[in-house]
């Protein structure tokens, strides 16, 4: 299991992290204080806070997916600071 720190601040953000969560063949989780959403269900990811820094959680392993949220990761860095 992998955990990454992410913010979505778009709502075309929030549709291209569920459209790559989708090329996956394992498990993501999003989550944001005590509420959990199925990474890959666009619906529960547009009703969560996108002003909030999101927490994602993989249950398997993919380097494009990996790589994308990485960028997320720098993007969301960027942003608080």
């Amino acid at each position: 299991m992998k955990e990454k720190k992410i913010r979505l601040t778009t709502l075309e953000d929030a549709k291209e992290f569920v459209k790559e969560a989708m090329k996956c063949d394992f498990d993501i989780d999003i989550y944001y204080n005590r509420v959990v959403i199925d990474a890959k269900s666009i619906l529960g990811v547009l009703s969560l806070d996108l002003t909030k820094v999101l927490t994602v959680r993989m249950y398997g392993d993919n380097a494009a997916f990996d790589a994308y949220l990485e960028r997320l990761a720098a993007d969301a860095v960027k942003q608080i600071a």
